[in-house]
């Protein structure tokens, strides 16, 4: 296991397909994810908003699946460091808190924007695209991340996904870089 840590912010856990890559990808070795339990919270309210069909269970469900799935991931003790960033969005001093206090290089954010690099870097720390994350993991280690694809392909089961219905979800359109990559790699995964 990579010690290289990225922290997870609650806007890329949701939608699931994209909170479903990043999970795979998790499970590589190539770096180590990290979110907290706030963060947590935070994407299972938004999909509650959005999604009347599901339930709080189903989702606190998925919330222990992946708690249990990729170890040491909750961040704990960074509560004390929240009051002393000043960002765009006040709401989103909890996620650089949790970076800091993980060891973090990266937050793993659809939100650039309320991360500014000027508050991030005297922290060591660097707020980047899933698809510019995954793109490093990609020139990385190629293969892993092909594989941890193609098991979350597999791992479809109702029902079940072809490559090309898989790669087809709309979420990934989110993705622009990584899902032409994976185009040309559909026989891998």
């Amino acid at each position: 296991m990579s010690s290289f840590t990225g922290v997870y912010d609650a806007c890329v856990l949701y939608p699931a397909p994209i909170r479903d890559l990043l999970m795979w990808q998790a499970l590589t070795g190539l770096f180590r994810a990290r979110w907290t339990n706030l963060i947590h919270e935070e994407w299972i309210r938004n999909v509650l908003a959005n999604r009347g069909d599901l339930t709080r269970e189903q989702l606190e469900r998925t919330r222990d699946l992946m708690n249990r799935a990729v170890p040491d991931c909750l961040v704990e003790g960074y509560e004390d460091l929240i009051a002393g960033f000043a960002l765009p969005d006040a709401d989103d001093r909890h996620v650089l808190a949790a970076a800091i206090r993980a060891g973090a290089g990266v937050i793993v954010t659809f939100n650039l924007k309320d991360f500014p690099k000027e508050v991030l870097q005297p922290h060591g720390v660097e707020a980047q695209h899933p698809d510019e994350f995954i793109g490093h993991l990609i020139d990385l280690d190629a293969d892993a991340v092909c594989a941890a694809v193609r098991k979350q392909r597999e791992s479809l089961k109702k029902p079940p996904k072809s490559v090309e219905e898989f790669l087809s979800a709309p979420a990934f359109g989110m993705l622009p870089k990584t899902l032409a990559y994976l185009r040309t790699m559909a026989d891998r995964i």
